[in-house]
């Protein structure tokens, strides 16, 4: 009986060097930039100037479920019209007093 011979797929050695090359790029900051916790902390959350200056309130409010069935029957943009009907509603009471 002679030796097994150990032979390994040819993907796992192309997979290997392509992943020591990125490795090697990432050090030197060429495609890959490494960041420090202190980078990721001043990056999170939305970029400035992405959300309007007069963003809404997310509020709860208990409705009955025919009502809450009925608008959103009524298709995509359901909370936007209950809010201008809010709107409308608020206005006009307003303005009668």
């Amino acid at each position: 009986m002679g030796k097994l011979k150990t032979v390994i797929d040819p993907e796992v050695i192309e997979f290997e060097e392509a992943l020591l090359r990125s490795i090697d790029q990432a050090k030197r900051g060429e495609f890959a930039a490494v960041h420090t916790p202190k980078q990721i902390m001043a990056r999170r959350g939305r970029p400035v100037g992405s959300t309007k200056p007069d963003s809404k309130v997310a509020v709860k409010i208990r409705l009955d479920p025919d009502v809450v069935a009925a608008l959103r029957a009524s298709g995509r943009g359901w909370q936007t019209r209950v809010n201008d009907l809010l709107r409308e509603r608020v206005v006009r009471k307003l303005t009668a007093t």
